[in-house]
């Protein structure tokens, strides 16, 4: 099997974007976010199930999931969260792994595997590395009032209710700090995956 690369990071520290660099140096990536959008397109078991549970409620006008609905119902209710991972973890993961197993016969020597919760279910131990994405707070929450027109408190109640980015970047392999400079970020990015051709590219065949 082709090894896998886990990257993550921090609310807003730019995990996206460094996977996009990640992908210009020839780099399949399998986007854990944009599977939380496949499984519960209009039509699938996955929205069946979310609406099931939460109610028409969590429905835009044109019959598919809201996403900004489905935080604000979760985002402090415990309970509520747990629910919706329930759902939804296995179905990321089935997805993720038919796209790992698509991408057996690319000729790159590893695949990296986006998600935010890598270090939090600890399923970052299944993967070869673990690449951490960090940023200052300060612009992580100036990031999150523009990307996602949240005031500074709701910004900072975003920041505070995921695990400190200390912990995540204790546990990786790399990290990558993504503090606004591009192209600083760009040859953070080459350097890492210069190491993970070196360390990884002879473990393909095994």
């Amino acid at each position: 099997m082709k090894p896998v690369v886990g990257l993550t990071g921090g609310i807003a520290c730019g995990k996206t974007t460094v996977a996009g660099m990640f992908g210009d140096l020839g780099i399949p990536v399998i986007d854990a976010d944009q599977l939380a959008r496949d499984v519960v397109e209009p039509g699938t078991p996955g929205l069946e199930q979310v609406v099931r549970e939460f109610g028409d409620g969590v429905l835009d006008g044109s019959g598919r999931l809201d996403r900004k609905k489905v935080g604000d119902l979760v985002f402090g209710d415990e309970a509520a969260r747990q629910t919706l991972n329930g759902i939804m973890h296995p179905l990321i993961g089935a997805a993720g792994a038919e796209r790992m197993t698509a991408h057996q016969d690319d000729p790159a020597p590893y695949l990296l595997y986006e998600a935010a919760l890598l270090v939090e279910t600890s399923s970052y131990k299944a993967f070869s590395a673990l690449i951490v994405v960090s940023a200052e707070e300060s612009l992580q929450r100036l990031r999150l009032i523009a990307r996602d027109g949240f005031t500074v408190r709701e910004a900072d109640a975003r920041i505070t209710s995921q695990l400190p980015l200390a912990q995540k970047i204790a546990v990786a392999d790399h990290v990558v700090t993504n503090n606004g400079d591009l192209e600083a970020t760009r040859r953070q990015v080459a350097e890492v995956h210069a190491l993970l051709v070196a360390q990884l590219g002879s473990q393909e065949s095994k």
